[in-house]
């Protein structure tokens, strides 16, 4: 070998397999599919979620919304799909081993410790000595403002603050998710209005992924940065509160947001609805399309109309009334059926009763359409 050879540096290395060489960043946060067979019933339902993100579970009851939760605890087995947590696979892990808090509807705190040692259950699981669960436990405690509280035992507790011990013992083990499964459902519509507000904090200073389960469209507005909307255990709408309020796309929605929603075919101004009638709109669109319109934009009236400047206009009757707030809910049979809010002065003026014939406007100026 001549001394130019011993001397010769090595080839660099290809860029490609300088590459290769290099870990793959890990993935943070959820990335699940979540399919679960029971009986005729399967959910089949696909969530992604980034480190502080707050994801609520909308839906009808029975749609899959506590089945998806247990099935991201592990309290419910997949049938198939996967689960992965900041890029580690939960599928096979035990409930008791994933780094996941869970609140559950009725808290289930344990009634014979005080709520320092409900706290400090978890650390001590985790392998801290009494003293270091008890010392974070307390630290825990005093944020959600129960440092008075420790040696209270869950039956001392009222409503609120046993959510807040429940949360305290969620968030005490670290979780990389926090799963919440209706965790306002069990408080007075009172307390409901001061612990919606902590709990909003709190999950906004969570550095990690929570997902919450709810029926009440006001929590889920208020506490969630993305809704998922899931009926008959499938999603049919996803997006921020904003989005989905603006944009529904099934009844039930539509019905959660307060909205009349209908489906048909756009062409310019006018949208001719599957069920037949047409409505005239500001958009000017083509092809298949939603239409919405709040009970609020309707008028009643128990005459047909001649001054009336709004472009749409239905003949129908008074199928139902309910107190709705602090106005009167009237549905609308006909040929479109809505529902319309008036004050009770303006239903008692226009002497309303089931069975009662009424026509119905609505202005182009107050309808949305947007695309099917």
């Amino acid at each position: 070998m001549t001394d130019t050879e011993k001397t010769a540096p090595e080839a660099a290395p290809a860029p490609e397999a300088e590459a290769a060489a290099v870990p793959a960043p890990e993935a943070e946060g959820l990335d699940a599919r979540l399919v679960v067979d029971r009986g005729d019933f399967r959910l089949d339902v696909a969530l992604t979620a980034g480190p502080g993100d707050v994801v609520a579970l909308l839906g009808p009851n029975g749609a899959g919304k506590t089945t998806a939760l247990r099935a991201l605890a592990g309290l419910t087995p997949l049938t198939s799909g996967h689960l992965l947590l900041d890029g580690t696979e939960l599928d096979d892990m035990p409930p008791e081993s994933r780094p996941v808090g869970v609140v559950f509807q009725d808290y289930l705190l344990f009634p014979h410790l005080t709520a320092l040692d409900n706290v400090a259950f978890g650390p001590r699981c985790q392998g801290a000595t009494k003293a270091q669960a008890r010392a974070q436990a307390a630290v825990w405690l005093e944020r959600m403002g129960l440092a008075d509280h420790v040696g209270a035992r869950p039956r001392r507790l009222s409503g609120g603050q046993a959510q807040r011990v429940a949360l305290a013992r969620a968030l005490a083990t670290g979780p990389r998710l926090l799963l919440l499964d209706e965790p306002l459902a069990a408080l007075d519509a009172r307390t409901r209005l001061e612990v919606r507000a902590g709990l909003r904090r709190h999950l906004a200073a969570f550095e990690a992924v929570a997902v919450l389960v709810t029926h009440d469209p006001l929590d889920a507005m208020v506490l969630a940065d993305r809704l998922v909307v899931i009926e008959e255990g499938h999603v049919v709408q996803e997006g921020t509160p904003g989005d989905v309020a603006r944009h529904p796309r099934t009844d039930y929605i539509a019905h959660l947001v307060g909205l009349n929603l209908y489906q048909g075919q756009a062409e310019g101004h006018t949208v001719r609805l599957d069920t037949g009638p047409v409505i005239t709109t500001t958009e000017e669109l083509s092809g298949p399309v939603f239409v919405a319109f709040p009970p609020g934009a309707v008028t009643l009236y128990r005459e047909k109309p001649t001054g009336s400047s709004a472009r749409n206009l239905w003949r129908g009757e008074v199928a139902g009334l309910e107190t709705h707030g602090d106005q009167i809910r009237v549905d609308v049979t006909g040929e479109l059926r809505l529902a319309a809010d008036l004050t009770t002065l303006a239903a008692a003026e226009l002497g309303l009763h089931p069975g009662a014939p009424i026509w119905a406007t609505v202005k182009a100026a107050q309808t949305h359409a947007y695309p099917a």
